[in-house]
């Protein structure tokens, strides 16, 4: 029996701030010592155990649909645009869901993955797929994992204990405090790992039945919701589309309307809690969703690593991470505190306590907006930029361009921009001319000129870019045409 899989990867990842930010958060992290490929990346050739390239599914946000692309072709997957499905705004796990539910036309059977999970042991994770499939046609399946302390984060689930699994659900509780936690353990409930299996025709059945308003929400607007605006877009209808701009500017505007009407549901709250059609079998191999710093920490105490850059004198139990390689931290009378230091931001906590973050996250949102949304590299869906200097008058970045790929054609009014070429070549546009730059050689792009950078090589390109003049934010720029549809 063939299984398809989505790939739920539109979580903001604010817990991790600041090694994770809102325009690239924790799934598309790459940390050396904790993962090596992104937890995206493994959620991905995960799923290519269990389903062929062509039958996965991504649900994701129109900021991160080229994160999704990229870093799939980085391990060699070539993901198709239709194979990434844009929700208009995030509204949690059960609309996630069903949104991409809803963009399956057959019914068929679907594995649910969240993409900033660690599993490890995957043959028994295919083994223990493959296993449930059956049950999985006539009931909504999710996977257990032994609670090892009283975690208020995590779901629980109490099942009908039986001599075989699966065992049927009595209850979920979602994300209880301490105490009740505690007592959940103690009488034998479960986590829930928030990975699914659901036919879909069982899946909408259940919907309806215990959630009939929301189903009706998806029904009524399903022609407008499933657009193929939202997903499934063909660059080569650009200049079509184009001329249609103002009825896509309607059909988004309803959309995001109706979206914004729909209440922040996790599928837990929304169906699982209602349900009485569940099943549930364990998930016998490591499991963790890093949802914190304290979490990261757990899991790297149990593969027994230990960080170098981190010397502790007369202290004891801290955990370090940080951005830049070889940077030693000395902590001295200091005991059991968690310290992250990137370039620009530095956080010190104490374990435990790190789910505080959330309350810094909200005072930046209102002092210093950039801290929140971006690293000092940002990523773009034609390569990235990370900022070097910058002072009242000027900012230096250093720009990488992927191969045969390209900026928007655009326009500045307050600054003007010096590119020096130091790794590959460059095809720079001033206005109607277009000029090869090579390694070593420069260009000039005085304010309010139309231009473009553009690699059109196998190799990287590798620009430094120094900006001018007086107003240096990102929101000056006024794009003429864009291969990655921005405004």
């Amino acid at each position: 029996m063939k299984i398809y899989s989505i790939i739920l990867a539109g979580g903001s990842g604010t817990r991790l701030w600041p090694i994770s930010r809102k325009y690239y958060p924790k799934q598309f992290i790459k940390l050396a010592e904790l993962w090596g490929a992104s937890l995206f990346q493994n959620t991905l050739k995960r799923a290519i155990l269990i389903s062929k390239v062509e039958d996965i599914l991504i649900a994701t946000n129109i900021d991160y649909k080229y994160h999704c692309i990229t870093q799939a072709s980085e391990i060699w997957i070539k993901l198709k645009e239709c194979q990434i499905l844009i929700e208009p705004m995030a509204k949690n796990t059960l609309w996630a869901i069903t949104f991409a539910m809803k963009n399956i036309e057959n019914d068929s059977l679907w594995l649910i993955l969240p993409s900033d999970q660690v599993i490890e042991n995957e043959d028994k994770f295919i083994i223990t797929i493959n296993e449930s499939k059956e049950i999985a046609q006539k009931s909504l399946i999710t996977f257990w994992i032994k609670p090892f302390c009283p975690h208020t984060w995590y779901g629980y689930i109490n099942p009908i204990l039986s001599k075989e699994t699966p065992y049927k659900v009595k209850e979920f509780k979602e994300k209880p405090n301490k105490e009740t936690a505690k007592k959940f353990i103690n009488n034998w409930y479960l986590w829930n790992s928030g990975i699914f299996l659901f036919w879909k025709e069982i899946f909408f059945s259940e919907l309806k039945k215990h959630s009939k308003a929301i189903f009706d929400i998806f029904e009524r607007n399903e022609q407008e919701i499933y657009s193929p605006y939202y997903g499934y877009e063909q660059t080569a209808k650009w200049e079509e589309k184009k001329s249609n701009s103002k009825l896509l500017f309607e059909k988004e505007k309803y959309i995001n309307e109706a979206f914004n009407a729909l209440p922040d549901l996790s599928i837990d709250y929304g169906l699982l809690e209602k349900s009485n059609n569940i099943y549930v079998t364990p998930l016998d191999t490591y499991w963790n969703d890093l949802w914190s710093f304290d979490s990261i920490d757990e899991y790297l105490k149990e593969k027994k690593w230990k960080n170098n850059n981190l010397l502790e004198v007369d202290a004891k139990n801290n955990f370090f991470i940080g951005e830049i390689k070889d940077k030693k931290v000395a902590v001295i009378w200091l005991d059991d505190c968690i310290i992250i230091d990137t370039k620009d931001a530095l956080l010190v906590s104490k374990k435990w306590e790190s789910q505080k973050i959330k309350d810094v996250v909200n005072i930046l949102k209102e002092e210093n907006k950039q801290l929140v949304n971006f690293w000092q590299t940002v990523y773009r869906p034609w390569g990235s930029y990370t900022i070097i200097d910058e002072g009242t008058w000027f900012k230096t970045k250093r720009i990488t361009v992927l191969n045969n790929k390209k900026l928007s054609l655009q326009m500045h009014y307050h600054r003007s921009e010096h590119w020096v070429v130091v790794d590959g070549t460059a095809v720079v546009t001033v206005w109607e001319e277009e000029k090869i730059v090579r390694k070593w050689e420069s260009v000039f792009i005085p304010s309010g000129f139309k231009h473009r950078l553009e690699n059109k090589w196998k190799t990287e390109l590798h620009i430094i870019e120094s900006q001018i003049w007086d107003y240096l934010e990102e929101d000056d720029i006024v794009r003429f045409d864009d291969d990655f549809w921005r405004k």
